[in-house]
C-alpha cells in the first residue's frame, strides 16, 4: 500500500513500522469510540432494568463523554512531559478496569460513576492518536492517514449501535462492556510493543492551574446545556464564562500553557475547529435522539432498531477515503462544507420522518446524513493538523479530540435537557416531540457549522492586503 512506502526525506518511522503502529492507534481509537456511541442503542433498555427515566438514563452516555471532555486538554499537554507511549498505556488500563466495574455494576449510580472513569481512560488515547499519527507518517500522506483515522473514528461511531443491538438481541446490557476486557489486553500490548515512547519530556512544572480551569469550563458549559431550569443554567453559564476567561489570562502568563494561544493564531485552524465543534453537537443529539424515536415511538426491537443505523456507516465508508484523497489535491474546506450541505439535508429528512414510515425511507434519509458527515470529517481534519506546526501536532489533536467530543458531550447533554422538559414521564407521545425537536435542533447546528465552513473559503479567496 503507498501509506508504507517509503520515499527519500520521508519523515516519521519506516514502513514497516508505520503499518504496525497504525494497528496499534487504531485498535485503541475504535474501543475507545465504539464505547461512547455503542451504549447509546442500549439506553432504552438500560432505563428499563434499573428502573430510571430516558432523561437519567441519558447521563450513561453523557457521563463518559463529559468526563473525556474535560480531560482531553489536559492529557494532549501531559503528553509532552511524560511521552505518547506511557499516556497511552496508562489510558488503556484505566479504560479496561473501568469497563469491568460497567459491567458489574448494578445501579444507575455505580453505572455513571463508571464510565466517568472510563471517559477519562479513553480521553487519554483520544487526546494523542493524531498525534502519533502525524508523528509516525510523513507530510505527504497526512491526509490519507487522517482521513483513514476519520473514516475509522466516523464509521465506528455509526457501527457501534448497530453492534450494540446484535448483542442486546441475545445477551443483556452488561455484555457490552463485558466485551471490552479481552480487545483491551489486546490493544494494551501492541501499545507497549510498538507506540513510539519519541516527544522529549519537557522540563518544567506541568500547567495544573490551566488543567482545573479548562475542566471546569467545559463541565461548567455542559451541566447547562442539561440544566432542568434557566436559573440553573445560567449558574453553570456563569461559572463556565469565569473559567473560560481565568483560563485564557493563565494562558497568557504561564511559561508552560496547557494549550498554547498561538495554535489558534492560524484564522483557519480556528474556523476548522469551530465547524468541527457545531457538526458533532449535531452529531450528538442525532445518536442519542435516533434509539428512543427507533424503540420507544415507533416500537422497534433493539436489534431493528441497531439495523436502522447500518445505512449510516455506509454511507460515510463510500465517501470518507475519497474525501480523504481529495483533500490532499483541493481544498479541504470546500470538500467539507460540501459534506455538511448534504449532512444538514440528511438531518432534516430525518426530523421529518412520518409517524409510520417504511424501512426504506428511514435508510435512505440516514444514508444522505452519512455520507454528508464522511465528505466532511477527514477534509476538515486535515486542514486542523496541516495548520498546526508539527512541535503542536499533539496539542493540535487535542484540540481535534476535544471539538469532537465535547461537541457530542454538549449535543447530548442538550438532548437529556429536551427529554426532561418534554418528555419527563416517558409519555410516547411526549418523547416523540421531544426527539423530533431535537432533531430539529441538530439540524440547526449543522446550518451554523456551514456557517464556520464557508468563513472560512471566503477568507482563502479573499485577495491578500
Amino acid at each position: 500500500m503507498t501509506l508504507f512506502l517509503d520515499k527519500p526525506g520521508d519523515e516519521g518511522l519506516p514502513g514497516h513500522e508505520r503499518l504496525l503502529a497504525m494497528i496499534a492507534v487504531m485498535t485503541s481509537t475504535t474501543m475507545a469510540v465504539f464505547d461512547g456511541s455503542m451504549v447509546n442503542i442500549a439506553l432504552p433498555q438500560i432505563a428499563r432494568a434499573l428502573d430510571v427515566t430516558a432523561a437519567e438514563a441519558v447521563w450513561v452516555a453523557n457521563g463518559y463523554l463529559l468526563s473525556a471532555a474535560m480531560t482531553l486538554a489536559i492529557f494532549a499537554a501531559l503528553a509532552a512531559h511524560i511521552g505518547f507511549r506511557r499516556l497511552f498505556a496508562a489510558g488503556l488500563s484505566l479504560f479496561t478496569l473501568a469497563s469491568l466495574g460497567c459491567a458489574l455494576s448494578q445501579s444507575l449510580e455505580t453505572l455513571v460513576a463508571m464510565r466517568i472513569l472510563q471517559g477519562i481512560g479513553g480521553a487519554a488515547t483520544l487526546s494523542i492518536a493524531p498525534a502519533i499519527l502525524r508523528s509516525v507518517f510523513p507530510n505527504r500522506l497526512l491526509g490519507r492517514i487522517l482521513g483513514m483515522n476519520a473514516l475509522l473514528i466516523a464509521s465506528s461511531t455509526a457501527i457501534a449501535p448497530v453492534l450494540g443491538g446484535t448483542l442486546l438481541a441475545t445477551l443483556s446490557w452488561q455484555w457490552l462492556f463485558a466485551i471490552n476486557l479481552p480487545l483491551g489486553i489486546l490493544a494494551l500490548r501492541f501499545t507497549l510493543r510498538v507506540i513510539p515512547a519519541a516527544t522529549s519530556a519537557l522540563r518544567g512544572a506541568f500547567d495544573t492551574p490551566g488543567a482545573l480551569l479548562s475542566a471546569l469550563m467545559l463541565g461548567s458549559v455542559v451541566m447547562a446545556s442539561s440544566a432542568r431550569s434557566g436559573l440553573t443554567a445560567l449558574s453553570y453559564g456563569l461559572v463556565g464564562v469565569a473559567a473560560g476567561a481565568l483560563f485564557v489570562l493563565r494562558q497568557r502568563q504561564a511559561l508552560q500553557p496547557l494549550m498554547p494561544l498561538t495554535l489558534f493564531a492560524s484564522p483557519r485552524f480556528s474556523l476548522a475547529a469551530l465547524t468541527s465543534l457545531a457538526s458533532f453537537v449535531s452529531q450528538g443529539m442525532t445518536f442519542v435522539a435516533l434509539p428512543f424515536l427507533f424503540q420507544s415511538v415507533y416500537g422497534y426491537s433493539a436489534l431493528t432498531s441497531a439495523l436502522l443505523f447500518t445505512a449510516w456507516p455506509v454511507g460515510i465508508m463510500l465517501v470518507a477515503p475519497h474525501a480523504g484523497r481529495f483533500a490532499d489535491r483541493y481544498a479541504p474546506s470546500l470538500i467539507a462544507t460540501v459534506g455538511l450541505c448534504l449532512f444538514a439535508v440528511g438531518l432534516i429528512l430525518l426530523a421529518r420522518l412520518p409517524h409510520d414510515p417504511p424501512v426504506w425511507d428511514i435508510s435512505l434519509r440516514s444514508l444522505i446524513c452519512g455520507i454528508g458527515f464522511g465528505c466532511f470529517q477527514s477534509p476538515n481534519n486535515k486542514e486542523m493538523m496541516a495548520n498546526a506546526s508539527r512541535e503542536h501536532s499533539g496539542y493540535a489533536s487535542g484540540v481535534l479530540a476535544i471539538m469532537r467530543t465535547f461537541g457530542q458531550c454538549l449535543g447530548a447533554a442538550l438532548l437529556g435537557g429536551i427529554l426532561a422538559l418534554y418528555a419527563p414521564s416517558g409519555n410516547v407521545e411526549q418523547e416523540a416531540f421531544a426527539v423530533r425537536l431535537g432533531l430539529g435542533l441538530a439540524a440547526g447546528a449543522t446550518l451554523l457549522a456551514i456557517l464556520f465552513s464557508l468563513s472560512r473559503i471566503r477568507q482563502i479567496s479573499a485577495p491578500p492586503l
